[in-house]
């Protein structure tokens, strides 16, 4: 979530403090500052931790794979859940080829998780060989580098900003700045940032190699960073001293598709839907622009326009609405709040599964009505499986539509300001 309107990413309560997480994060080009941090969404990424161990007793997975044709289009990106290191469920990740800018000094690093709740690519300074040498972005002299401190509900990702041509499918965001995660470039995390939760700075505390940022906004901050330099966001630093510095636009931390040639303007992805007692592995799809090809075609999805400062819609459930709603692959359950769900630590546990009813809306008067069944997350984790589609967790104030949302839907992610066959971004389409 620039969020700090980034429900993934920046941003925060501190979920991670918990067993569960949920993300996201939006960010607004065109705003002259950051919109207000909303009350408490877990964060994505690296946040997604539903690591409750599979216990050792645990019987064999009734399902093994979930799948999705796979295509050789040069816009389609394969991404999958399955176990991880950490027994993270839900999961999403693909691969990312990191170049040096203008050369072919590549590497491809797995393990990178995909995000729609925030903006920009992350990936861990030692996931990274020695060899590719990315340029730094640089600070407000010629001896300062440029560092940034991401914040997620989880905790917080710290390191310096490079730029690097990054390759996805068939496409080539060219010198775009993305930033290394615990980069010796910057040894020493701003103290302002500390204060944000559990540094996550390894890939057992990321729980990945690296976070892609596909959200509804270009920069992860925007024109605020550009003209006040706010704390837990953008850095100038000298000889391991960091102070909070503006940051050109075109400087930041860049969602990779708005940098692509073409098919620029937005997300679908494309997940199978899963048995109730979930699966080991489910393999989908990243289709990169929105109307652009007759892979990404809107079809008829209903289109929810999103806040154009935060990225958010609404979501109306037990007779409450919440404004601080987010569609986000970055969290790994869907969370939101009830007085009803028997609780087990931050997961939802109900005896038998439950069906929930709500609805999805935007400020334009569109809507979609969306219901999901919520089963013990006990039972869940029990089975081995990794792969979930009624995991759900407690929240407060907002409702985080995560990555169970996805499966066995088309889920688009427009960018702000991008021109779409529906209009302009942001919005999500389903």
């Amino acid at each position: 979530m620039n969020t700090r309107a980034l429900h993934s990413m920046p941003l925060f309560a501190l979920c991670a403090l918990l067993n569960a997480c949920g993300g996201g994060g939006g960010s607004n080009d065109s705003s002259a500052a950051p919109p207000p941090q909303p009350s408490a969404p877990a964060t994505a990424s690296a946040a997604a931790a539903a690591s409750a161990a599979t216990p050792s007793s645990a019987p064999s997975p009734a399902s093994t794979d979930t799948s999705l044709p796979q295509s050789t289009t040069p816009n389609v990106q394969t991404i999958h859940v399955t176990s991880t290191p950490t027994n993270t469920r839900n999961m999403l990740q693909t691969s990312v080829t990191i170049c040096v800018p203008g050369t072919n000094t590549c590497q491809t690093i797995d393990n990178i998780q995909v995000d729609t709740g925030s903006h920009g690519l992350r990936v861990l300074a030692s996931a990274l060989s020695p060899s590719i040498a990315l340029p730094l972005i640089a600070g407000s002299n010629q001896s300062a580098i440029v560092a940034e401190c991401a914040v997620f509900g989880s905790g917080y990702t710290w390191g310096a900003v490079r730029t690097a041509d990054v390759r996805l499918a068939g496409q080539v965001a060219r010198s775009t700045s993305v930033q290394l995660i615990a980069d010796s470039a910057a040894p020493t995390t701003a103290q302002d940032c500390t204060q944000s939760g559990l540094p996550m700075l390894s890939a057992s505390s990321l729980r990945a190699n690296g976070i892609l940022g596909v959200g509804p906004f270009s920069a992860d901050c925007g024109a605020g960073c550009a003209v006040t330099a706010m704390p837990r966001w953008y850095y100038s630093c000298i000889a391991g001293n960091c102070v909070s510095s503006t940051v050109a636009v075109a400087q930041q931390v860049t969602n990779p598709v708005a940098n692509f040639a073409t098919d620029n303007n937005g997300v679908l992805i494309e997940l199978p839907d899963v048995p109730d007692n979930g699966a080991m592995t489910v393999t989908g799809t990243m289709t990169f622009g929105i109307g652009s090809q007759s892979n990404n075609l809107l079809g008829s999805a209903t289109v929810l326009k999103s806040s154009s400062s935060s990225g958010y819609v609404t979501t109306d459930f037990g007779g409450s609405q919440y404004g601080s709603s987010f569609i986000d692959s970055g969290s790994n359950g869907v969370f939101f709040p009830s007085t009803t769900l028997a609780k087990c630590g931050v997961w939802y546990c109900p005896s038998t599964p439950q069906t929930i009813a709500a609805t999805i809306r935007s400020s334009s008067g569109a809507q979609s009505a969306v219901s999901f069944t919520v089963a013990q997350s006990t039972a869940l984790f029990g089975t081995g499986n990794f792969a979930f589609d009624n995991l759900a967790g407690a929240a407060s104030g907002y409702f985080d539509w995560g990555l169970p949302f996805f499966y066995g839907r088309r889920v688009f992610t427009a960018l702000a300001g991008r021109a779409t066959p529906a209009g302009p971004g942001p919005y999500y389409a389903f």
